[in-house]
C-alpha cells in the first residue's frame, strides 16, 4: 500500500503482541523487533520451511508445537513468532537452541529470552495475520480461509528416521482407519504404546486391518478430526502407563489436537496420526528400554529425558527425587544390573545417535549439547557404547542411506 510504514506497522504489532516479528525484503532481513532479547533469532532453524509459505497468509508449526505466522505482500514477507500457548520446558528450549545453532556461551541467555516471550492462542495469531494482511493485501480473510501448511511433517520425519512412513500409511488411509473403533484393534494399539514396542507398531501399520469407523460426525473432515481427538487420548494413557510423565503425555495431547484442529485434509491428518503414534511409542521405548520398568527406573529415566542437554550426575538425580545419592546408586543396580552411571552416558549415546543419523550439525556442536566437557569426551564416551567413534557412526549411516537410495533392492 503507497505511503505505508510497514516498519511502524510491525513494531506496534511486536508492542500489541510481545512476540518477535520481522520484515524480509525480496529474501533478505530487512528488520527485526522483539521486546525479549535474543542472542540468535530462533526462525533460523526454521527458514525454510517459512519461506516454503507463498500465499498472502500462512503459517509453520515446528516440532516443539511452536508456531509462525506469515504474511506475504509482493516482495515483502513479513513473520512473526515464535509462540505457542503452553510454556517450553529448559531441555525443549535447549533443542530449540542447538538447530538453530546458538553458540554454547549464549544457550542461557537465548532461554531466558524465549521465556520472555508472551505466550499467545493460535487463534489470536491468525487474528493479527489476517488484520495485516488486509492493511497490506487488501483482503478481509479469517481463520477458516487459511491455508493450512504442514511442510514440518516431512522434516521431522526426516529428523527422527521415519522415511518409510509414508509407504507404510497406505494402510491407514481409507476411511479413518482409527484404533479404538474394535476392542480389540484398540487394545492392540495402546498396548504397542504401553510397551514403547515400535517395531509392532511398524508391523501392525504395514497389515493394518480394514476397520468400518463409527459415525462421530455428519462431515467427513470432522469425523476424521474426532476421531483423532478420541484416538491421542487413548494413546495418551497408555503412555502414562508405560511410565510416561503425566504432564508430557497430557502436553504433547493437547498440543497434537491443536495441530489437528488446524488441518484440512484427511490425508494431513491421517499423517499426524501415524507421527502421533509413533512419537508416544518411542518416547515410551526410550523410558523403558526393554526392561520391565519399577517406579524408580522411570523416575530416574524420565529425569534424563528432560535434562538431556545437561550435566547429568547421579548427585542431581538423587537430589532431584528426594533420595541419598548411595541409596538411588544402589537401588538402580539392584533393579537394573547396570551403574547410574552407565545408564546416563548410554541413553546420552544413544541421544548422540539419532542426531548424527538426523541432524546436520558438527560433532563439536552435538557434545556440546549433550552436556560434555569437551569433543574428545564425547567421542570417548560414544565409542564405549556405539563401539565406533561419532565420525565413523555418521558416515556409515550416510553410506548406508546412499546405497539405499540408489542401490536397488539394496544391491
Amino acid at each position: 500500500m503507497k505511503g505505508l510504514d510497514i516498519r511502524y506497522l510491525c513494531t506496534a504489532i511486536g508492542n500489541l503482541s510481545g512476540v518477535p516479528i520481522r520484515i524480509f525484503e525480496s529474501g533478505e532481513p530487512v528488520f527485526f523487533y522483539s521486546q525479549s532479547s535474543l542472542p540468535r533469532d530462533p526462525m533460523d532453524a526454521y527458514r525454510e520451511e517459512i519461506f516454503a509459505v507463498r500465499d498472502h497468509v500462512g503459517y509453520v508449526t515446528t516440532r516443539h508445537f511452536h508456531y509462525y505466522g506469515i504474511v506475504n505482500s509482493g516482495e515483502t514477507k513479513i513473520v512473526i513468532g515464535p509462540t505457542r500457548q503452553i510454556a517450553e520446558s529448559d531441555q525443549e528450549l535447549r533443542e530449540l537452541a542447538f538447530q538453530a545453532d546458538v553458540a554454547a556461551e549464549d544457550v542461557d541467555a537465548f532461554i531466558a529470552g524465549m521465556k520472555g516471550i508472551i505466550r499467545l492462542p493460535f487463534e489470536s495469531m491468525v487474528q493479527t495475520l489476517c488484520t495485516m494482511n488486509h492493511v497490506l493485501n487488501g483482503e478481509k480473510l479469517s481463520l477458516k480461509d487459511i491455508a493450512i501448511y504442514d511442510a514440518e511433517q516431512e522434516r521431522l520425519a526426516l529428523r527422527q528416521g521415519r522415511q518409510q512412513a509414508e509407504h507404510k500409511l497406505s494402510a491407514l488411509t481409507e476411511e479413518a482407519r482409527n484404533v479404538h473403533n474394535t476392542f480389540d484393534q484398540e487394545q492392540a494399539i495402546l498396548n504397542i504404546v504401553r510397551r514403547g514396542d515400535t517395531a509392532a507398531l511398524r508391523e501392525w501399520t504395514a497389515s493394518a486391518p480394514a476397520i468400518r469407523g463409527g459415525i462421530l460426525a455428519g462431515e467427513q473432515l470432522r469425523q476424521r478430526k474426532n476421531m483423532f481427538i478420541v484416538t491421542v487420548t487413548l494413546v495418551s494413557r497408555a503412555a502414562i502407563r508405560g511410565g510416561m510423565d503425566v504432564d508430557d503425555a497430557f502436553s504433547y495431547s493437547d498440543s497434537y489436537i491443536q495441530q489437528c484442529e488446524l488441518l484440512s485434509s484427511p490425508e494431513a491428518i491421517t499423517n499426524l496420526q501415524y507421527r502421533m503414534l509413533l512419537d508416544y511409542t518411542e518416547r515410551a521405548e526410550r523410558l523403558r528400554s526393554g526392561r520391565q520398568p519399577t517406579k524408580l527406573t522411570l523416575d530416574v529415566a524420565n529425569y534424563i529425558q528432560h535434562h538431556m542437554s545437561e550435566r547429568i550426575t547421579a548427585e542431581r538425580i538423587a537430589e532431584a527425587l528426594f533420595l541419598s545419592r548411595p541409596y538411588l546408586s544402589r537401588r538402580f543396580k539392584q533393579e537394573t544390573g547396570e551403574s547410574l552411571t552407565d545408564f546416563i552416558l548410554k541413553e546420552k549415546t544413544e541421544e548422540a545417535r539419532r542426531l548424527l543419523r538426523y541432524s546436520d550439525k558438527s560433532l563439536t556442536a552435538i557434545a556440546n549439547y549433550l552436556g560434555f566437557s569437551s569433543p574428545g569426551h564425547f567421542s570417548r564416551v560414544f565409542r564405549k557404547y556405539a563401539s565406533m567413534n561419532p565420525g565413523e557412526y555418521r558416515l556409515k549411516y550416510i553410506s548406508a542411506l546412499s546405497c539405499q537410495s540408489f542401490c536397488p533392492h539394496g544391491k
